[in-house]
């Protein structure tokens, strides 16, 4: 069956009125193209070039690099693909997916933190395409100073704010339009770094159990880590996805947008950064193009638009999760200025490294724990079957209680297990698991296991006959998948 879509019937794009309630089944108009174009957007930008060259700077061989992100990514799509399912059976966006688990006002605790995490990679994204873009200034001739750095972050914030305010339907229609450009510079800057670069494979600072501890670092970073930073926000765009689409479609969709951008570009930024692993990583990439520096820039400032619109919108979802009765354009605007914080921060730093490294382990430390008790929850207690007309009641009628004090606590218990088997570039981050185990990193599989097995353990007898119901699309989904 053709798809018509307002990008195909000619209609200008309209400004998106909704808010958590679930989107109906008319609004529902995306394929798992829009979807893959969505995710495509959001990793086909310049932060993943920093982060293959992260495994260079920990003292890694491109080859060892390369098998982390491959590996890890496998992985961590793999889930990520599993929370955009929920979504589509839903039409529900993904923190009010979280009162299942967590309960209608225990819910506020993932949605506060989905919120901050949100408004944080705001500033965290538009930090490193400005180092990125300024290395490609001076190849230019061109050697900005601190002001032009605020000014054109400052810019770029402006410009993808705007873009969020108008919602869904905007974001759809500009990653469907310039990824497609984005990628095809992309493959041109490949083949140019692929011939004019020196690439060293197996080059390496590291050996024996240093080895694997820096293995199992950028696993927590860019591996496995880098898709489950992505699953609070995952819902938030599945649930326009047309209702007689497949699970699977869906899945793949997912996946393979996230995928096939992340492993590409930081494989990219690794090969590149394997030349010299003292120089700062956006100096490298940008002094590798010659000649394609103009298409390089474009690349760099489409990157985190494109990466910005996604982030600011489910900061929005994820404010009105909690009850604020506030326009989602004015929630938007907010998240900008919150960014823009965050961004003066990063500009501040000194540390590429230990800057990244830290806010990756505040961001991976909380999900692992969310994610696990989530999965539980939805996958394995209802069996892919809730009563999305119980999410929204009143506390006091919810089916799913006030707060379910069995999530939280399991997400204590993720939280703490996952902060004592990090290891970061930043001591008060080590745990003590991870200093006995050789300063090794597995955070994001302690918190996932420790906080889903408890919540297993102390909730599989809350979900009872009567309690979870199947809707429309999953009845659909179990006959037809």
């Amino acid at each position: 069956m053709a798809t018509r879509t307002r990008e195909t019937s000619g209609e200008p794009v309209p400004f998106d009125a909704h808010g958590i309630e679930p989107v109906p089944t008319g609004d529902r108009d995306s394929t798992p193209l829009h979807l893959f174009w969505i995710w495509m957007g959001a990793n086909i930008a310049p932060i993943n070039w920093v982060l293959g060259a992260l495994g260079i700077i920990l003292g890694l061989s491109l080859v060892q690099t390369i098998l982390v992100v491959v590996v890890g990514n496998v992985i961590g799509c793999a889930i990520f693909g599993l929370f955009s399912v929920m979504g589509h059976r839903t039409g529900v966006n993904q923190m009010v997916l979280a009162r299942s688990a967590f309960g209608r006002r225990g819910a506020y605790v993932p949605g506060v933190a989905q919120m901050l995490l949100a408004m944080g990679w705001l500033g965290v994204n538009t930090w490193i395409v400005l180092d990125l873009a300024m290395g490609v200034l001076r190849e230019l001739g061109y050697d900005a100073g601190s002001g032009a750095r605020y000014a054109v972050g400052f810019g770029i914030m402006l410009l993808q704010v705007l873009i969020a305010i108008y919602g869904y339907y905007a974001i759809r229609s500009f990653e469907k339009w310039t990824v497609p450009i984005a990628a095809a510079i992309m493959v041109l800057m490949t083949v140019l770094a692929a011939v004019e670069v020196d690439i060293a494979w197996n080059r390496s600072d590291l050996s024996g159990g240093e080895s694997f501890t820096s293995m199992t670092q950028l696993m927590t970073a860019i591996g496995v880590g880098w898709g489950i930073s992505w699953l609070t926000y995952s819902s938030d765009y599945s649930r326009f996805t047309r209702t007689d689409f497949t699970d699977r479609q869906v899945f793949w969709g997912t996946s393979l947008g996230m995928f096939i951008p992340t492993v590409w570009l930081a494989t990219l930024g690794a090969a590149i950064a394997s030349t010299n692993t003292e120089a700062d990583p956006s100096r490298i990439v940008a002094e590798v193009f010659g000649v394609m520096t103009i298409p390089v820039l474009l690349v760099i400032l489409h990157g985190p638009v494109a990466t910005n619109i996604l982030n600011i919108y489910s900061a929005s979802l994820a404010a009105l999760s909690l009850d604020i009765k506030i326009p989602r354009w004015k929630i938007s605007a907010a998240a900008g200025v919150l960014g823009s914080i965050v961004l003066v921060f990063f500009l501040r730093s000194d540390s590429f490294a230990q800057s990244f490294d830290h806010w990756m382990i505040s961001i991976i430390v909380w999900i692992s724990p969310w994610a696990g008790i989530t999965l539980v929850e939805y996958y394995v207690l209802r069996r892919g079957r809730v009563d999305v007309d119980g999410l929204y009641a009143p506390p006091e009628r919810s089916p799913f209680g006030d707060v379910n004090w069995r999530a939280i606590g399991s997400l204590v218990a993720g939280l703490i297990a996952g902060w004592a088997w990090e290891f970061g570039l930043v001591e008060e981050f080590q745990g003590p698991v991870a200093k006995a185990l050789g300063n090794t990193d597995f955070s994001w599989l302690a918190g996932m296991l420790v906080a889903g097995g408890l919540y297993y353990v102390t909730a599989r007898k809350r979900v009872g006959p009567g309690t979870s119901k199947p809707t429309e699309m999953t009845a659909r989904s179990a006959a037809g998948d």
